[in-house]
C-alpha cells in the first residue's frame, strides 16, 4: 500500500553546520494563511524555524503591487532583522497591468485584479519608489521573461518591463533577480543589449549547461531551488557542477518548488537546508564548505543583513 503523503510543511532538516541564506522566498503566501489546508505559521514562526535549521537570513520577494507593499511594511516594522527584501513587477503581472494577456502555451487565461488597473509604467514607478525609500530593500526582482504563460503580445510587454527593471536596478545600485521560464535566449539577449546590473541573479535557475557557462562567463549568479533535487532534472545538476561555487546561491521560492522527497507539500525557508545538503552531494564537496561559500556569496550580493 502506498504511503499517504503528508500535506503539511516538510520535516525539519538536520541543522546545517554553517548558516546559509534563503535568497528568494514569498512569506506573504505562507504566513498566517491556510497553506494546502494547513494553518500556516506566522512570519516570526517561519523565521525561528529557519534559524533552527541553519537558515539565518531570508530575502522576502514581493513581485506584484500588493506583495511589494506588504514586503515594504514588513521590513519597516523592524521586527525581523533576519529579513531583507526584493520588489518588482513579475513578468506575468506586467502583462496584466498592460492589459495584454493573451493565452500562452500553458493554455490558461488570466483575469485582471483591481491592482492591475494601475498602468504598467506607473506600477514600475511605484516599485522604484519603494526600493529607493527603504534601505532594507536589497534587490529588484523578480523580473524577466516567462513565455510559458503568455503569447506574443504579452512577450513584447514583458521585454519592455524587463528592460525598465534592469534600468531601475542599475540606477539604484541594486542586484536584480531574474525570472526566466522558457525564455533563456531572449533573457540573455536583453541582458547583453541593455547591460546587466553588476550583481545579476538567475532566480530558480532552470537552464542547462550552456546557459550556466554563459552566466559564469559574465559573472552572473545562479540560484538553485528544489528542482535541482528532482530525479528528472539532471540538466540542473550538470549546470551546478559546471559553474564556480562562488557564483552559486540557494533558495526555496516558497511556497513553491519544495525539494525532494517533500515535493507537493508547501515550501518554507527552513527547507532550503534540504536543498543545500543535496547540492553539496552533487558537487562532491563537504557540506560545511558549500554552506560557508554560499553564505559569503549571499552577503556579496545583498550586503550585510
Amino acid at each position: 500500500m502506498a504511503r499517504t503523503r503528508e500535506r503539511g510543511f516538510p520535516a525539519d532538516p538536520v541543522t546545517l553546520p554553517v548558516p546559509v541564506a534563503d535568497n528568494h522566498t514569498h512569506l506573504e503566501s505562507i504566513a498566517g494563511v491556510l497553506a494546502d489546508g494547513v494553518a500556516a505559521p506566522t512570519v516570526a514562526e517561519h523565521v525561528a524555524r529557519a534559524a533552527a535549521a541553519g537558515v539565518d537570513r531570508i530575502v522576502q520577494v514581493g513581485c506584484d503591487l500588493p506583495s511589494a507593499r506588504w514586503t515594504d511594511a514588513l521590513l519597516r516594522s523592524g521586527e525581523h532583522p533576519a529579513i531583507v527584501g526584493a520588489v518588482a513587477i513579475h513578468p506575468n503581472e506586467a502583462v496584466l497591468h498592460a492589459d495584454a494577456h493573451d493565452v500562452g502555451p500553458d493554455g490558461q487565461s488570466y483575469e485582471r485584479a483591481e491592482h492591475h488597473l494601475v498602468p504598467l509604467d506607473d506600477a514600475i514607478a511605484q516599485i522604484g519608489e519603494i526600493a529607493a525609500a527603504n534601505p532594507r530593500v536589497r534587490a529588484i526582482g523578480e523580473t524577466g521573461l516567462d513565455y510559458f504563460r503568455t503569447g506574443e503580445r504579452g512577450a513584447v510587454v514583458q521585454r519592455a518591463a524587463f528592460r525598465a527593471h534592469l534600468a531601475l536596478a542599475k540606477e539604484l545600485g541594486l542586484p536584480v533577480q531574474i525570472h526566466d521560464r522558457d525564455a533563456h535566449d531572449d533573457v540573455v539577449a536583453v541582458l547583453l543589449a541593455d547591460g546587466a546590473p553588476e550583481r545579476t541573479v538567475f532566480h530558480c535557475f532552470s537552464g542547462d549547461v550552456e546557459l550556466a557557462r554563459v552566466a559564469a562567463e559574465h559573472g552572473w549568479y545562479l540560484s538553485f531551488a528544489g528542482p535541482v533535487t528532482y530525479k528528472a532534472n539532471e540538466h540542473l545538476r550538470e549546470a551546478l557542477r559546471e559553474v564556480p561555487l562562488e557564483l552559486v546561491l540557494v533558495e526555496t521560492d516558497a511556497p513553491y518548488l519544495t525539494p525532494h522527497p517533500f515535493r507537493g507539500q508547501p515550501n518554507a525557508p527552513y527547507a532550503v537546508a534540504h536543498t543545500v545538503r543535496a547540492m553539496a552531494q552533487i558537487v562532491e564537496r563537504p557540506l560545511e564548505q558549500v554552506c560557508a561559500r554560499v553564505s559569503a556569496t549571499s552577503q556579496d550580493v545583498y550586503g550585510r543583513w
